[in-house]
């Protein structure tokens, strides 16, 4: 398939005003699926088991049975809806949405159509320079979750090129909310940008709730982009598409730019777009079609006939409106203040979503300056090199563990990152694969001595320099210790006593 033309990005901006939607389903941390008893795991086993293994009758869609809802799914529902900025429906009703599709057993979706369990709400959004819009909210309603699809003989594991595909239906009714935008305007350059930031508050907000792991690496939150573009002046919308499932912060901001170049100019050269969902390519960066968009009424939505309508108690939505955590914006700020960052020295926290483990650390004991260090430098680094969350190699308690023993003169920052790779590698506790490994600094002044003395008797010549007060001299005989001792030395310690000795 040729590549398609893009217009300049700066361009296409002249041009057309870009229109915005965002459509983000979170999978729901249950320990039950939606409408059945089969297992939810958390990510671990869950990707970890064999395929068809979490499953039961009402999955797959056999039969005789029936749904019953999940009463934790309503709940943590319901607290989302609350953490949006949304009115809670006195009563929501699941319909079901029909469509066919291979991993989805019955051939329909249990879904909420006309009458969803939250509505009308608004989210803070803060891009990277701090400035704050506010996001408008049409919905939140609940749902299930499809199986999944594994294409296979093609080169690329998509279904294009595939010979057969296969399907697993371990995923299929876990507990999902679908957030739904209204139409966003007013971004114009900074769409890509407010795209990310977007995708970012709402994981925020989902794990600050505790309801979901959030991780979109994994699928646990996933975005539908929507991008439509109409010419300056003109008031009636443009045609949108849909870039489905894209799963990292990055390639929204990615698809969504690239679907303003690739539409601005096919408008330019009097085209039409067609109104479809698209796949998004993190290879390439780009996106290419996928089916044609279907509006709701093609779905044939019917109330459930085996399900009562939900409606919660005042009673319980105000318990949850009291449990609501503080607002992810409200507490960086308060958190940024209380740390003393600058916005700069903040930055790389906020963006890298490493808030809540950098206070975690600060909790067990780090000082906010070092936890920052730790998380946003070497894990994050070795994070990438594995193509993993930070959060998955460590936790906050170790990374302070590690930091009291640099403190503590136990370690230098070198011997620091080589513990921290033992910790990631499943050796235990800092102080155990210190104690493993024998990476201690060596505090003893007598093994120090000895060093020194055997590097100054064979550099005579950088001896006589120090004694003739080139004390930078004093470097070659400090590298030759450190590297006798394997860096497990104080180098200032190292140093003080190299010109002790040399002084003599």
């Amino acid at each position: 398939m040729a590549a398609a033309k893009l217009m300049d990005f700066d361009k296409a901006l002249e041009l057309f005003e870009p229109v915005l939607g965002f459509e983000v389903h979170v999978e729901l941390n249950t320990t039950t699926k939606m409408f059945s008893d089969a297992p939810n795991p958390a990510n671990e086993l869950y990707h970890a088991a064999e395929p068809n293994t979490l499953i039961a009758p009402v999955d797959l869609g056999l039969p005789g049975s029936l749904p019953v809802v999940n009463e934790t799914a309503i709940r943590s529902s319901i607290s989302l809806g609350l953490a949006l900025g949304c009115s809670i429906a006195e009563s929501s009703r699941f319909a079901r949405k029909n469509y066919f599709y291979p991993d989805l057993g019955k051939n329909y979706q249990i879904s909420q159509y006309d009458e969803p369990i939250a509505f009308e709400g608004s989210v803070e959004v803060e891009l990277e320079d701090g400035t704050i819009i506010q996001v408008p909210i049409e919905r939140a309603h609940m749902e299930e979750d499809a199986g999944k699809l594994t294409h296979m003989g093609g080169a690329t594991g998509r279904i294009q090129g595939a010979e057969y595909s296969l399907v697993d239906y371990n995923r299929a009714g876990v507990p999902l909310v679908e957030i739904v935008t209204k139409t966003i305007f007013g971004t114009e350059h900074r769409a890509p940008e407010v795209a990310k930031a977007y995708v970012a508050a709402i994981r925020d907000i989902v794990r600050g709730l505790g309801i979901s792991e959030a991780r979109l690496e994994r699928g646990n939150l996933r975005c539908d982009a929507n991008v439509s573009l109409r010419p300056r002046g003109v008031e009636k919308l443009g045609t949108r598409t849909e870039t489905k499932n894209v799963n990292s912060m990055r390639s929204v901001e990615r698809a969504v730019r690239y679907e303003i170049q690739r539409q601005a100019q096919i408008l330019a050269d009097g085209g039409t777009i067609t109104q479809e969902t698209r796949h998004w390519h993190e290879d390439t960066g780009t996106t290419s079609p996928g089916r044609p968009k279907s509006d709701a009424d093609d779905y044939r939505y019917f109330p459930e006939p085996d399900l009562l309508p939900v409606e919660p108690a005042a009673e319980l939505i105000e318990e949850l409106r009291a449990a609501l955590p503080e607002q992810p914006v409200a507490r960086r700020r308060r958190l940024m203040a209380e740390w003393g960052f600058t916005d700069l020295e903040f930055q790389d926290v906020r963006n890298g979503g490493l808030v809540e483990v950098v206070e975690a650390t600060v909790a067990a004991g780090a000082t906010p300056a070092t936890a920052r260090k730790w998380w946003t430098g070497e894990i994050t680094r070795l994070a990438n090199a594995q193509e993993k969350d930070a959060t998955e190699l460590v936790s906050p308690e170790n990374v302070a563990a590690l930091q009291k023993l640099v403190d503590a003169g136990t370690l230098t920052d070198k011997l620091a990152r080589q513990v921290l790779e033992g910790v990631i590698a499943g050796e235990g506790a800092p102080q155990q694969v210190v104690d493993a490994r024998g990476l201690a600094v060596v505090s003893d002044d007598g093994a120090l001595i000895a060093a020194i003395d055997e590097a100054l008797a064979a550099q005579p010549d950088i001896l006589a320099k120090i004694k003739d007060g080139k004390v930078q001299a004093a470097g070659a005989v400090i590298g030759a210790v450190m590297k006798a001792m394997k860096g497990q030395a104080d180098a200032a310690r190292v140093r003080e006593l190299v010109l002790e000795r040399a002084a003599q």
